[in-house]
């Protein structure tokens, strides 16, 4: 603002001008003043400017710590005092322009640094969220997986019982048809020995009582053979016979129940398997799908975590030049308007002691 102001560069003319009219009332005539006097006068307002600028650049530089304002402080006292105008307007612009260069730069790494934590942020949940998933996969896998391996054992204990259960069916189905054979067989034999006996029986049974008449002796009773114990070998075939028959009845019920039994048993047991044997089937297919939605999550993992190892990577890349700084940007921006401040009241100085020098 200084520099560009008209006052200054009036005042700047009239430091590099050789030669300057000295100021005189409204209507007085212009004093004559040899070139030797202006010349002397020159140089001494010089000096005491150059040397009050040296002063305040030197103590703004050791206060601030600014290289670039200790650096302008010995310029300044090395060279004329035209060219430290010079300088100074040379160091200002440089300083504006590092500050507008800075600004930018600081826009820029706000800039990246926000976009780089959103994505370090996002991935990152986003790779939770997939690993969450997969360990759940992998949890319902192995649950499937036990319940399939519980469904073939459990279908192989069938298979195993059903097979025994007929082995010991056909067994007691061959037993029960040979016991029912041999009742039947005795008990038509002892039908027909009881056919035999009882026709036996009957046919002597009239020629013995006229035997017995005729030989009669009336000292001794009557002798009547065998026939006192008919009833009881006849009664006695009888209950055999009854025994095979009976034998044979509960025989062919139990038998009967046996078969319903078994039967029963393995209608059951082959619906049973049958179930589980489908209920196996499907949880392979789901067990397989699984699978194939755990290997899809894993390459989406894979694909997040890649992305987010170059997002932390380019965080990296960031860190030296916007986040690992010394000062930071507040403090640099501070302790640089210092400096331009300082080189404002230098030129100040100058520009005062100039006045000074027209109005003397």
């Amino acid at each position: 603002e200084i520099l560009s102001s008209p006052e200054v560069q009036a005042s700047y003319s009239k430091h590099v001008s050789l030669a300057q009219a000295q100021a005189t009332p409204r209507g007085a005539k212009p004093v004559e003043v040899s070139f030797l006097q202006m010349t002397r006068r020159t140089r001494r307002v010089s000096h005491e400017a150059t040397a009050e600028a040296y002063k305040l650049l030197n103590d703004k530089a050791k206060q601030l710590n600014s290289k670039a304002l200790a650096d302008l402080a010995t310029e300044v006292a090395a060279n004329p005092f035209a060219k430290v105008i010079g300088m100074i307007e040379s160091l200002l612009e440089k300083l504006k322009e590092e500050a507008a260069a800075e600004a930018d730069h600081k826009a820029w790494c706000d800039q990246e640094l926000k976009a780089n934590k959103e994505k370090r942020n996002e991935k990152t949940a986003e790779a939770e969220r997939l690993m969450a998933e997969i360990d759940g996969k992998k949890a319902t896998i192995a649950e499937m997986a036990a319940s399939i391996q519980t469904l073939a054992k459990e279908q192989a204990e069938l298979a195993t019982a059903m097979s025994e259960a007929t082995a010991l069916r056909t067994k007691e189905k061959s037993e029960n048809l040979e016991a029912i054979q041999d009742a039947t067989q005795g008990a038509e034999a002892v039908k027909q020995a009881l056919i035999i006996l009882k026709e036996f029986y009957d046919s002597q049974a009239p020629a013995a009582a006229l035997i017995q008449q005729k030989k009669q002796v009336p000292e001794m009773a009557a002798y009547k053979g065998m026939q006192g114990n008919t009833g009881g070998v006849i009664g006695m075939l009888e209950v055999i016979e009854s025994d095979f028959t009976r034998l044979k009845t509960e025989t062919q019920a139990e038998e009967m129940e046996s078969a319903q039994q078994y039967d029963r048993f393995m209608k059951e047991s082959t619906a049973s398997k049958q179930q589980k044997h489908e209920a196996e089937f499907q949880l392979k297919l789901d067990e397989d799908q699984q699978q194939f939605e755990k290997e899809r999550l894993e390459k989406d993992l894979a694909s997040v975590e890649e992305e987010l190892k170059k997002a932390n990577l380019y965080y990296g890349e960031l860190k030296p030049a916007c986040v690992q700084v010394h000062v930071s940007y507040e403090e640099r921006v501070k302790g640089r308007q210092e400096e331009i401040e300082a080189l404002k009241q230098a030129y100040k100085v100058l520009d005062q002691h100039g006045k000074d020098e027209q109005i003397e």
